[in-house]
């Protein structure tokens, strides 16, 4: 059953602050209502299309990144701590993927979580010493990967970097990243 608009928007107003990375095509699914609609609710609402509300989230980030250019990294950047976390996402399109079967290419997926450990560095230079990566799951032409990355230990001039890439709620990518840094403050370990 559909909900009227009076109900509706409020719900989606609290959807969409609840996850701003929220597609119109998921809350529309949500809703059991057209796209169209979900635009026209947000145009009254005053809430921006989701591209907008990325780069909301992304300014108010309190960091920026050292080890790379912001260009260079695979994804948006839409949270960054250094040295502690970063989440990037990657919407998944044609040039991604394989023309037969429409399955991302893995590469893709590993230099999305690579270049968010890159970049969650806190460091002028950072690279990646070495990398232990598993695919869980086939992304498709289409779906948006969050990948969240999170520093797990420092040891002499190597920080640990958990990464893990997810469509929806599922797993598709996990890796763990060993990175070379050339600082490190003393008395940190992992």
């Amino acid at each position: 059953m559909k909900l009227s608009k009076r109900k509706r928007q409020p719900m989606l107003k609290e959807k969409i602050d609840e996850n701003p990375f929220i597609t119109d095509d998921a809350l529309a699914a949500e809703f059991n209502v057209s796209v169209q609609t979900i635009r026209l609710d947000r145009l009254e609402l005053n809430i921006p299309e989701v591209r907008e509300r990325i780069k909301d989230v992304a300014k108010q980030q309190y960091d920026t990144i050292k080890a790379l250019p912001i260009e260079e990294v695979i994804g948006e950047v839409v949270d960054l701590e250094l040295d502690d976390h970063a989440i990037s996402i990657l919407d998944i399109k044609e040039e991604h993927v394989f023309s037969r079967t429409g399955i991302a290419r893995g590469h893709h997926l590993f230099a999305q979580a690579n270049s968010l450990a890159v970049a969650v560095i806190d460091d002028e230079l950072a690279l990646t010493a070495n990398a232990d990566v598993s695919f869980k799951s086939q992304v498709k032409n289409g779906q948006r990967v969050v990948a969240k990355a999170k520093v797990t230990g420092h040891k002499n001039n190597r920080t640990r970097v958990e990464v893990k890439s997810y469509v929806g709620q599922e797993l598709v990518f996990k890796g763990s990243f060993a990175m070379f840094r050339e600082e490190l403050s003393t008395g940190e370990e992992a």
